[in-house]
């Protein structure tokens, strides 16, 4: 496939209904439609996301625009909602996976029929269109793992939480924060790779696990939105604030606490709220026959000039510039 993607057929619009979570009035037969799908609804970082989702519907109300998600994070749950929705027709789907393997049948066939497929942290997925980064993943695991070092003084213990081993940019960010961590001799990797769920309660439980098997546990670098929140509190509790370092992926409202008392040192982030708006962007422009190119500017904060390069399959990669990093000094900048 050339950078030009061009629609080669397209379905009626359907209302839609991934597995009974979403419900909306009839549309037009010929309004175009895009839905998000999101590895789990009702979190802060997906209902952010949905934000932006619900912005782009109202700057174009002549298309069916939403987002769903299954309850939990779950990728067979999300695989069901992805095949319901090939089934009754959306003319574009924009997905964040659980694990991009899991998907790729089901992505191929909805691409056969005719479907425009974007997707979002998932640079290793063969059957998409366009994938859309934020930033390069790479960098951002050693940029956040960069300032876990700082914290620890550059020596102790240290371990991992990823939202589930088959998420692709989660297991980037930590794989770079391990190479990061290996320049400093004194660095020292234990029990990596926590799958955490995206849920807190459970990452906390784990934390507390971790705390008493290695008491001299000095460091967490965690990927899932809520991992942090987990981490915090169980270091909080245990009078470890300022004293075990924690840095991971999160949002500003829901980590200021922790941020404020010391026991979370960063949050790393990108607004979900513009990568939403950045995929349903793409997913426009392809349904519209326009092309995807080096440069271009998708109309969105972070996302003004793409770097574009082929992606693993016939696809094209779309990396933006919108990675942040912030601590108790700077979290207030981005309030939401």
């Amino acid at each position: 496939m050339k950078q030009g993607l061009k629609k080669t057929s397209l379905f009626a619009a359907a209302v839609v209904s991934a597995m009974g979570m979403v419900s909306t009035a009839a549309l037009a037969d010929d309004a175009k439609s895009i839905t998000t799908v999101v590895k789990i609804s009702g979190i802060p970082w997906f209902d952010r996301m949905e934000t932006g989702v619900t912005k782009f519907a109202e700057a174009n109300p002549d298309m069916a625009i939403m987002q769903v998600g299954p309850s939990t994070a779950d990728s067979a749950q999300q695989l069901q909602i992805i095949n319901d929705l090939v089934a009754k027709g959306t003319d574009a789907l924009a997905v964040v996976p659980m694990d991009p393997e899991i998907i790729e049948g089901i992505l191929k066939r909805a691409m056969d029929r005719g479907t425009i497929v974007v997707t979002h942290e998932a640079d290793n997925q063969k059957n998409t269109m366009v994938d859309v980064e934020a930033f390069d993943n790479a960098y951002y695991g050693a940029s956040m793992n960069a300032r876990l070092v700082e914290c620890m003084g550059g020596e102790g213990k240290w371990t991992t939480f990823v939202g589930s081993l088959g998420s692709r940019t989660h297991m980037q960010w930590v794989g770079a924060g391990e190479e990061n961590a290996a320049q400093n001799a004194g660095m020292e990797l234990v029990d990596p790779n926590n799958e955490s769920f995206d849920d807190a309660n459970l990452v906390y439980e784990k934390t507390k696990e971790l705390l008493r098997k290695h008491p001299d546990l000095k460091g967490f670098q965690s990927s899932a939105g809520n991992d942090v929140l987990g981490i915090g509190r169980a270091v909080e509790e245990a009078g470890l604030a300022g004293k075990v370092c924690v840095v991971g992926t999160g949002l500003p409202n829901p980590s200021a606490a922790y941020l404020d008392s010391g026991a979370i040192t960063a949050i790393g982030f990108w607004d979900p709220q513009k990568a939403g708006m950045a995929m349903n962007s793409v997913a426009k422009t392809l349904l519209e026959g326009g092309e995807i190119t080096d440069g271009m500017d998708l109309g969105v904060e972070g996302y003004e000039k793409v770097t574009v390069k082929p992606g693993p399959g016939d696809g094209l990669l779309v990396f933006g510039n919108g990675m942040v990093l912030a601590d108790k000094d700077t979290y207030k900048d981005y309030l939401f």
